[in-house]
């Protein structure tokens, strides 16, 4: 089972944003098109069951 996962987003270039998982620090590198509508540096995301969702 996959564990729910937390990042935030640091920064977007072009079609792609970085996000930073907030356990470990890992910045990793995603396609837009993948996250939901609206997120934006900054955006606070849960990731679970292979979809990135937009949390408060």
């Amino acid at each position: 089972m996959m564990e729910t996962q937390f990042y935030r987003v640091t920064r977007i270039e072009g079609e792609y944003a970085y996000i930073a998982n907030e356990e470990s620090g890992e910045e990793i590198f995603i396609a837009m098109f993948l996250l939901p509508d609206g997120v934006d540096i900054g955006t606070r995301l849960k990731y679970e069951m292979l979809q990135y969702e937009i949390i408060e």
